[in-house]
């Protein structure tokens, strides 16, 4: 054989040997949707595992999407969600391929074994620290207030969460204020969440898909807040068939409605709620001097969404809710009407580059209002207050392979906001603040990624940069320059370096560790221990500076029994700078100028949280304990020395369970225990010129009562096995079980005798909500 021949074969078998190696290292990517199977609703964090790969998965993103790059050949993967009967696929990937997936919801036999909408082991592997997926599902089978469903009221009994009150839907996480929380609806931020001064909370559990806590390590999308995200997602509607679902309680009811508007690729859903109690009551106060007198509130969910194709599609979704309060004293002439409540749209476009680019582009419009009208004999006051945000946004996500999963985008807000405009009139004379309208751009660009470093370690490391920028009408408070309409008055940048970290310790434990740096711009401005609506927002301004959060995290995560049971501890330590209060001896008068009467200091905040919870069985819940302390250091409060915040609660503890006796009856039940709410005391009162004069003692330095209390609940189903497409259910709970007299806040009554220069002040405690049970009829027409 010549050597040219030989040449040939050689070559000819490298080249062999080079096509099987390529071959080898071919790798295509596996994408598409996760849905329900019966309303085509798109399905959040769902689970997409590799069988065949031991550690190799993902999880749906927030529009039901998923993206994995796969090695070339046959695969087997595993998709899975909680409720949901999970489904195998087999394949052979030779070339790019999109694969949508549609899940039967699992019968209660199957929900005891059901895995979660996560992977088992997520507890363990992700590089998430304080997160927490709620469904909806479970969160109704949780004792309610009054019979009402409250996600911000299951929140709260989480650790490293705190009740802002009795039976109030505020709440304080790691040490910060009731501002420092981002709440998003779609993607519109809310900024007063509560009905009924808080009692209640916005959102018509009937209209939510999936709500997520972040309370630990913030992602670098969500900014604006130090403390927190609850992002809350609306259903998108059947897009099968024509469905009908509600309940009606003692104090509310609420009816929802969904359907197709072209089958399998259009839907919507329209939920509405409305509270009546009193309305019921008219008959018995119309012959009274309170004649008139009402309180309702009611919310209005509506959202829409069109697939053009796998590659486009669009989403709607609006909210409209209010609260109505008219006080009437017919005898004293004395009357008020106090309307106030949040609006919001969000218009959506999703959009596939490819299998590996995703693209999201938003357009978001909220506004909350405030208003009060009301007066005696000739006297009339108004006032008026609110916040109104146009927000433009446009988010990617990359999956270039299976070690990376980048996040990156812009958004930019414009926002108006009305602190206080008041007016008054008496008779002719007419009296009126001088209040302006404030107004300020807001912008941020941020990156982050997930990244796999080896089989051991992961880490999600991200940087945003936020921008804010104070416009006029102004005239400065430092110099008197006056500022025009539009004109920039001060600009603030803020750098925020994101950082979580994973190191996997074995299959079923591993060590967490997380930095996060936050810059908030809008600040709350309250009297109060959470979000009332008579609160003000105020932006950063030359005077008010932008507060500033930094927190530090480390954890340990274990699984126990097959993954049936999950357990974490968790430390962290945040500083606060630039935290606002106001001076003391402040006195609320309409006509002061709010940024003259602020005081600025800093906080600091640290703390232990353990869970334990128990996710498959009949037997289900957790236990959640958190040891904390919050402090704030003001130069011009307590003489520049430490104070507890009047959130700080050293111990709180929530145990929460439910049990599935069998098909027609559920029970649950939750046990709440914290620490008494810091308070400043009158410490003594004299009288100067025979006028009685209160000495407050250090501020914060008394506490009320340790609070504690047991909520029960029952929930029976006649027919759970009806093939018919009206079910309906009966739900009992008993809130406040044992009648726990818990405090709600603290009143001095004074007595004086100035001729004989005697004073005394007597302290009062008033409690709010004795035992309360509650019934609601639950129906559904599928």
């Amino acid at each position: 054989m010549s050597t040219a021949v030989q040449l040939r074969h050689l070559l000819a078998f490298l080249l062999l040997i080079l096509t099987f190696a390529l071959q080898a290292q071919e790798k295509y990517v596996l994408s598409g949707y996760v849905k329900d199977a019966a309303t085509g609703e798109t399905l959040i964090g769902a689970g997409v595992a590799v069988v065949d790969t031991a550690g190799l998965g993902t999880v749906t993103n927030a529009y039901g999407f998923y993206s994995l790059e796969l090695p070339a050949g046959k695969h087997t993967l595993r998709y899975s969600y909680v409720g949901y009967a999970g489904e195998e696929q087999t394949l052979v990937l030779n070339a790019p391929k999109r694969l949508n997936i549609s899940l039967e919801e699992a019968s209660v036999q199957l929900r005891e074994v059901v895995v979660k909408a996560r992977p088992d082991d997520a507890n363990v592997k992700s590089t998430e620290m304080g997160t927490v997926g709620l469904q909806m599902a479970k969160v109704k089978k949780l004792p309610a207030l009054m019979g009402e469903v409250d996600v911000l009221k299951t929140i709260q009994l989480l650790p490293g969460v705190l009740s802002a009150g009795e039976g109030n839907a505020g709440f304080y996480v790691r040490g910060g204020g009731p501002d420092q929380n981002l709440v998003l609806l779609d993607e519109a931020v809310v900024y007063n969440p509560g009905h009924l001064l808080g009692f209640f909370s916005i959102f018509n559990a009937d209209a939510i898909k999936n709500t997520t806590l972040i309370k630990g390590g913030m992602p670098a999308q969500y900014g604006g807040r130090l403390s927190s995200v609850v992002d809350i997602q609306m259903k998108e509607g059947n897009d099968r068939t024509y469905a009908m679902e509600g309940g009606i309680g003692l104090v509310a009811s609420r009816v929802t409605f969904e359907g197709p508007i072209v089958e399998e690729r259009s839907s919507f859903i329209v939920s509405a709620r409305r509270t009546y109690a009193l309305d019921l009551a008219q008959p018995f106060i119309d012959g009274t001097s309170f004649a008139g007198t009402n309180y309702y509130f009611y919310d209005l969910n509506a959202k829409a969404n069109y697939r053009f194709s796998d590659e486009d599609r669009l989403y709607f979704s609006t909210y409209f809710g209010r609260d109505v309060l008219q006080f009437r004293s017919n005898a004293r002439d004395f009357n008020f009407d106090m309307p106030y409540g949040n609006a919001t749209a969000t218009l959506r476009w999703n959009h596939l580059f490819s299998d590996k680019l995703f693209m999201n582009v938003s357009g978001v419009y909220n506004d909350y209002d405030f208003g009060f009208r009301g007066g005696q004999g000739d006297f009339r006051i108004s006032l008026d207050s609110g916040v109104r945000d146009w927000n433009g946004k446009v988010d990617f996500e990359f999956f270039p392979n299976p070690n990376h999963h980048l996040r990156f985008g812009a958004n930019y807000t414009y926002h108006q906001l009305t602190p206080s405009l008041a007016s008054a009139t008496n008779g002719e004379e007419v009296f009126a603040n001088e209040a302006e309208i404030r107004y300020a751009h807001e912008a941020a660009l941020y990156l982050g990624d997930e990244i796999k470093l080896g089989p051991g370690v992961r880490l999600n490391a991200g940087l945003r940069v936020s921008a804010f920028t104070q416009l006029g009408p102004y005239t400065s408070k430092l110099d008197s320059t006056v500022y025009g309409t539009g004109e920039p008055v001060k600009t603030y940048i803020g750098w925020e370096p994101r950082l979580a970290a994973t190191v996997y310790l074995n299959a079923v434990s591993s060590l967490k560790a997380g930095f996060t740096v936050a810059n908030q711009y809008l600040h709350l401005v309250s009297n109060s221990t959470s979000t009332l609506p008579t609160d003000i927002w105020m932006p950063s301004s030359e005077i008010i500076k932008p507060q500033v959060g930094l927190q530090y995290a480390l954890g340990y995560f274990r699984n126990f029994k097959d993954n049936v049971y999950e357990a974490s501890v968790e430390v962290y330590y945040r500083d606060l700078y630039n935290q606002i209060d106001f001076r003391e001896n402040y006195v609320d008068n309409v006509a002061n100028d709010l940024e003259e009467e602020f005081v600025f200091g800093k906080g600091r905040a640290y703390g232990l949280e353990l869970f334990l919870q128990k996710q498959k069985g009949r037997f289900t819940g957790w236990i959640g304990y958190t040891l904390s302390r919050t402090e704030r250091i003001f130069p011009e409060i307590n003489d520049g020395n430490p104070y507890p915040a009047i959130y700080d609660r050293r111990h709180d503890l929530s145990v929460v369970a439910n049990y599935s006796l069998n098909k027609k009856w559920e029970f649950g039940g939750a046990f709440i225990f914290g620490t008494g709410n810091a308070y400043t005391p009158v410490q003594r009162l004299y009288f100067i010129d025979q006028f009685p004069v209160q000495e407050y003692g250090p501020r914060n330095s008394a506490r009320l009562q340790d609070y504690h209390r047991l909520d029960l609940s029952a929930t029976y189903t006649p027919k759970p096995d009806s093939k018919a497409r009206f079910r309906s259910s009966w739900n009992f709970s008993v809130y406040n079980a044992y009648s726990r007299q818990n405090p709600f806040f603290i009143y001095y009554d004074f007595e004086s005798d100035p001729n004989a220069g005697t004073a005394s002040a007597g302290a009062y405690r008033v409690s709010l909500f004795p035992v309360i049970p509650s019934v609601t009829w639950n129906f559904s027409w599928k």
